[in-house]
């Protein structure tokens, strides 16, 4: 079993539905310790990494959900038959190509991420551009992105229409600004770029909110298409940090065609976001794994308690753990809950905040004469 250490005890395994030893050969990662009521760490737990899943974790800024989806990177890196590939909106998960403390985590950074046009279809392009598709330029560009596959081929297609020079002026510019993004690009990322055993890291964090969601996107279409055409060998894990950004644009639905459809094909979605409030409510109750730290929003409590299992015997504010880096974790496949201590990161974590009293300044700079 992957990420287990070498003994021949009994462990569990979140999201298999059963206990294993630890010489079971199914990939599995080391997520934690189980935790007692006296905070102390115990047995340790793992997460299935065998099987498609749908998983969530939520927290509060601060308490480690980001640090728990790189624990869940760093596992997925070392799993034989996984493809890990993760949005980065923040620029934290670089650090996973840093040197580890343990075995090494094969890990490549995209910093420039380009998908090709066709990854959006024409409704997705006049709702990229904010067009509506009746309107004069919205029905220019849907008719270019049905025929076209570049955006210097869809703008020369929206130049030779006969329509009224108002209309082609605003659709051109509107696809001048999907240029000047610089994410389109003929030769962008495919399955054959993302397919391999390293975890992908596509770094967003430079983008603004509609490109960031174009590249969503295209890197969840790119995946999801690749295992229903049986492009690639390895089963897609397709991670999101800060997932509430991409649910209410373009992303949204190539998240949630993964959360319906992507079990068949073999597509597994982890979704991180400090706000459960603001994802869709298909993205929480798809979710068959569980991982919550600490939440205090009201409306975010309630989004996760309108999908609460009825095996969970007390609501979930009630088991919520109260620190940094503990988590409650909700497993449909054995019905269980957990109280756990996430396990140490073994490279760098990218996403502590700044402290003013690292600052090596003086405090009280002298004037210049000049004052």
């Amino acid at each position: 079993m992957t990420g287990s250490p070498a003994s021949d005890e009994t462990e569990f395994v979140i999201g298999r539905g059963k206990v294993v030893t630890t010489d079971d050969d199914a990939p599995a990662g080391h997520l934690g310790t189980y935790r007692a009521r006296d905070g102390s760490s115990g047995a340790p737990l793992h997460i299935d990494l065998d099987g498609p899943h749908a998983m969530l974790i939520v927290g509060k800024r601060g308490y480690g959900k980001s640090y728990t989806l790189g624990v869940v990177a760093e596992a997925l890196s070392r799993a034989r038959g996984v493809a890990p590939v993760i949005v980065d909106p923040m620029g934290v998960f670089p650090t996973l190509d840093q040197p580890s403390d343990g075995e090494p985590v094969p890990a490549e950074v995209v910093s420039d991420p380009e998908i090709t046009t066709t990854t959006l279809d024409p409704r997705s392009w006049c709702a990229l551009l904010d067009l509506s598709p009746e309107s004069g330029a919205g029905g220019l560009v849907w008719q270019a992105a049905q025929d076209e596959s570049t955006l210097a081929d869809m703008r020369a297609n929206v130049e030779a229409t006969e329509a009224p020079a108002v209309d082609k002026r605003a659709a051109v510019n509107h696809l001048d600004l999907a240029d000047s993004w610089g994410i389109f690009d003929p030769d962008g990322l495919d399955a054959r770029d993302l397919g391999g055993g390293e975890v992908t890291v596509v770094d967003v964090s430079g983008l603004d909110a509609a490109p960031m969601n174009a590249v969503v996107r295209g890197v969840g279409e790119a995946l999801y298409r690749a295992r229903v055409d049986e492009e690639i060998a390895r089963l897609p894990w397709y991670m999101i940090d800060e997932a509430h950004t991409f649910f209410q644009g373009v992303g949204e639905a190539a998240l949630e065609t993964i959360l319906t459809r992507g079990r068949a094909p073999g597509v597994s979605l982890v979704l991180a976001t400090q706000r459960p409030s603001a994802v869709s409510e298909v993205a929480v109750s798809q979710s068959d794994i569980v991982v919550s730290h600490r939440l205090t929003s009201e409306a975010d409590l309630e989004a996760l308690d309108a999908a609460q299992p009825t095996y969970m015997q007390t609501s979930l504010a009630e088991r919520l753990p109260t620190s940094p880096g503990e988590v409650i974790v909700i497993d449909d496949a054995t019905e269980t809950v957990h109280s756990a201590n996430v396990r140490m990161r073994e490279t760098p974590h990218g996403g502590d905040s700044p402290n003013a009293s690292d600052v090596d300044v003086d405090p009280h700079p002298r004037l210049s004469t000049d004052d």
